[in-house]
């Protein structure tokens, strides 16, 4: 199954992409948002970061075609100044980051995002980093475990699965992860169609990738590589991140830097969401830089 890109077309719409002008992706991912972008330049260029090999080795592929107008990099958003003083180009007219998961990514057993398929307790989205999911599962104090869950999972059940975690150690795979916190869950919760392991698991990749922390950096430094009238529109896919975004964005609307074009979020039509489910929790919001 091949990556589809969220809410492409009214991000592009909302990015109003120039055909001379200089663009950003920064999470470029398999190079979905990063392709459409480019087909609507003519002497633009656009540069793609993400700090997975295998991402950028796929959106590689895919950009090959468009030759010097793509400049691909690996690195952390979070240091989006860095990286886009290192690529020589000019400010940006326009900066993504989505901040979901590639479906590539969860099909991909060995990197251990998913409970569907049996695979190592890994987690990263930088295979050089030093912390895994096992590292936090089988070495996390009960109490820190059951914080973690709940903070970032808003997991309510938190507590139980800590404990039945800690018991049931060590763990070293996705599945037997996701059995041990069905087994700690008590039945009928109303969970409905959400599988009983999914808050558990997307708290400990938030953890091991410091999605939280590395969304506020990407924020503090996102406006100085924009141009006057740039635009920044971020896809978030979980509450804890649209939140950051949607405070940091009023902010700096308040503060006479941006104005906001997106006053309501924009979410996935009923088409989207039922032909590429992915896109269901999927928020878009977009700001423009302010002249000074």
């Amino acid at each position: 199954m091949s990556h589809i890109p969220v809410l492409l077309q009214e991000t592009l719409d909302l990015l109003d992409v120039r055909p001379d002008g200089i663009y950003i992706d920064a999470t470029v991912g398999s190079g979905g948002h990063a392709e459409a972008i480019l087909r609507k330049l003519e002497g633009g260029k656009l540069l793609g970061i993400d700090r997975d090999p295998e991402a950028l080795a796929q959106a590689s592929a895919r950009l090959r075609e468009f030759g010097e107008k793509v400049v691909l990099r690996r690195g952390n958003f979070a240091e989006i100044d860095a990286l886009h003083a290192a690529s020589g180009l000019p400010p940006a007219n326009g900066m993504l980051a989505d901040l979901g998961m590639s479906s590539l990514q969860l099909e991909d057993a060995s990197r251990g995002f998913s409970f569907e398929r049996s695979g190592p307790l890994d987690m990263r989205m930088d295979p050089d980093s030093p912390l895994t999911a096992a590292d936090l599962v089988n070495r996390s104090r009960e109490r820190d475990l059951a914080d973690l869950i709940f903070r970032l999972g808003e997991e309510r059940h938190s507590r139980r699965i800590a404990r039945a975690i800690v018991k049931a150690r060590p763990i070293q795979t996705t599945t037997t992860l996701a059995l041990v916190v069905m087994r700690a869950i008590p039945s009928r919760t109303g969970l409905r169609h959400l599988h009983p392991a999914t808050r558990t698991f997307m708290a400990l990749r938030m953890a091991v990738n410091e999605e939280l922390e590395n969304l506020e950096k990407f924020l503090s430094r996102a406006l100085s590589v924009l141009a006057p009238s740039g635009r920044l529109a971020i896809l978030s896919f979980h509450s804890l991140e649209d939140r950051i975004v949607k405070r940091t964005f009023y902010q700096w609307h308040r503060e006479g830097r941006t104005q906001l074009l997106t006053r309501k979020i924009v979410r996935p039509t009923e088409e989207e969401s039922r032909n590429n489910p992915r896109s269901r929790s999927a928020k878009l919001r977009v700001v423009e830089k302010l002249a000074t």
